[in-house]
């Protein structure tokens, strides 16, 4: 597998009990144990210098590799850093404890450009009242690891200079149209992009599978949406939609990789963020049967002036403590 710890490359290898922990282009490498003496989990380090960031590869490739535990043990030096996030932990008898729920909020791994949260200041949009919104990102804002698939997904903002033929092109399926009823020309698809580019409450990001792109989501943040009124809305509440261009990747594997990878996105953007929701079309059936395998509560049906919708809801509090960016039900 790939780990990302700091926006450093480092490729794990587990063989047997072992971890091998390298960084592509050579340098100090270092090597764990990993086992499960009398049913608990555990990670020592059999180098005593090992980096920093090789353990926090080593921890996501522990509970990659051992979804149905909540807690490693870790026998390694442990940086302050991972004690002061709750992320490692001291236990009676005087061993580490590495937490799952912790770990997984600790955006350093799957965000390449990790920022504090924006100092909260209010302005108005028309009569509404939110929190000013940081600008809008360049690149890539999150890479992980599916060990289902063998695959890194990663999320990148959009470039219409580079983007704008293919986001064209799935524009113009008719499964996407069929939903998205954005059907046009090149000149239309680039207007699109542009008003989206202009509203600082929405992100367009491209979604890809080793570095090809399968779709495209606009994540938001719900405050200022339409949505709003009808889950009263909190200040740091989000929310996406999606389309998946390419029909090779429309399948359940592909799909319970991406779905809980935009809600992991979404938490780890701002962690101020409690509640991810969403809006699908009511005849969306694929979208609606996953949204509660990957943690999202459908709550009631309402009207747009243009669908009749769900409302889906995922608390933050639940993705983590259930482990949710693993599907419920193993993908075939």
């Amino acid at each position: 597998m790939t780990s990302h710890p700091d926006n450093q490359l480092l490729h794990v290898v587990h063989e047997g009990g072992s971890l091998s922990i390298a960084a592509p282009e050579g340098g100090a490498g270092s090597h764990w144990r990993l086992h499960e003496p009398g049913g608990v989990l555990s990670l020592a380090a059999l180098e005593p210098a090992a980096s920093e960031q090789h353990l926090l590869a080593a921890l996501e490739a522990a509970f990659t590799w051992h979804p149905d535990h909540a807690v490693v043990r870790v026998d390694a030096t442990i940086p302050a850093s991972l004690r002061q996030t709750g992320s490692v932990s001291a236990s009676t008898d005087g061993t580490s404890l590495a937490h799952r729920d912790a770990l997984w909020q600790e955006a350093r791994l799957w965000s390449p450009e990790v920022c504090r949260p924006r100092a909260l200041q209010h302005v108005l949009t028309g009569a509404l009242r939110h929190p000013r919104r940081p600008e809008k990102p360049a690149g890539t804002v999150y890479r992980r690891w599916i060990p289902w698939l063998g695959r890194t997904l990663s999320l990148r903002a959009i470039d219409p200079k580079h983007d704008l033929d293919t986001f064209h092109r799935w524009m113009n399926d008719p499964v996407v149209n069929h939903f998205w009823q954005e059907q046009g020309d090149v000149a239309a698809h680039r207007a699109y992009l542009d008003r989206v580019a202009a509203d600082p409450h929405t992100t367009a990001l491209v979604g890809s599978f080793d570095n090809t792109p399968f779709g495209y989501f606009e994540v938001y943040w719900a405050r200022e949406d339409r949505i709003s009124q009808f889950c009263d809305a909190g200040d740091f509440d989000r929310g996406w939609h999606v389309l998946i261009g390419e029909p090779a990747f429309r399948g359940r594997p592909f799909l319970t990789a991406w779905m809980p990878s935009v809600s992991h996105h979404l938490f780890l953007d701002d962690s101020r963020t409690q509640r991810v929701v969403i809006e699908p079309r009511i005849d969306n059936d694929k979208i609606i049967r996953s949204l509660a395998r990957c943690g999202y509560a459908l709550l009631k049906e309402f009207d747009f002036p243009h669908k009749r919708a769900v409302l889906g809801m995922l608390l933050r509090e639940r993705f983590f403590a259930d482990a949710l960016w693993i599907p419920r039900h193993p993908p075939n």
